[in-house]
């Protein structure tokens, strides 16, 4: 019994969730109330307050939610031995679409704006960067060790400025900015492009070296 009720909070959890995810997404923060949540979820205000306590509490817990997955995935990819520096960077940019799709990236830039004014939803948003962050600066890393020096840059350096791209073209996407002159996804795109010759061409040297 006791079973059957955790899997019953749960379940109505996740669809308390998904339905702040879609007003999130369709209506924006201004938009997001318990009470439209409520309505999409086709429930009561009251089990909103009772699984989360407040607006903030949702908000946060769906937050957490969609970016728990993202991170796995991401662990997923940028740990695969299998796959080159430019493979996970297109595969990085694969993700960019689909989260676009998913609604992830108008949270995610949603709660970034919200959290300048509301601490606990910016401790939310600054360790969820945190954590992209490392696997950025370990990608980086990664680099660093099979090709050399990249320049002046640091990993961390590298890492920051590889999440600066991908949430600056987040925001620009969003704005509807991404037109011809401003080819913001082609023009990620084209770094991995630039990586993958940089590996052919190392591979090259290495063969003529034998």
């Amino acid at each position: 019994m006791a079973r059957v009720t955790a899997d019953r909070v749960e379940k109505t959890k996740r669809v308390l969730l998904e339905a702040a995810r879609q007003v999130l997404t369709d209506e924006g923060f201004a938009g997001l109330s318990t009470r439209r949540v409520a309505e999409v979820a086709n429930t009561q205000m009251s089990q909103i307050r009772y699984h989360f306590g407040s607006k903030e509490g949702m908000i946060l817990a769906l937050f957490e939610y969609m970016n728990a997955g993202l991170i796995k995935r991401q662990r997923q990819t940028f740990f695969n031995p299998s796959l080159r520096i430019s493979e996970k960077w297109f595969l990085a940019c694969d993700f960019l679409d689909e989260d676009i799709q998913s609604g992830y990236v108008r949270v995610f830039q949603e709660l970034i704006a919200a959290g300048w004014s509301n601490p606990k939803i910016g401790d939310a948003v600054r360790e969820a960067l945190a954590q992209w962050h490392e696997l950025l600066t370990a990608l980086a890393q990664e680099a660093v060790e099979e090709h050399g020096d990249i320049g002046p840059f640091s990993a961390e350096a590298m890492g920051s400025l590889i999440a600066c791209a991908f949430v600056g073209a987040e925001a620009l996407i969003l704005l509807g900015y991404e037109e011809q002159i401003h080819p913001v996804r082609k023009a990620l795109r084209q770094v991995g492009e630039t990586i993958a010759k940089l590996e052919d061409l190392q591979k090259e040297r290495h063969s003529h070296a034998r």
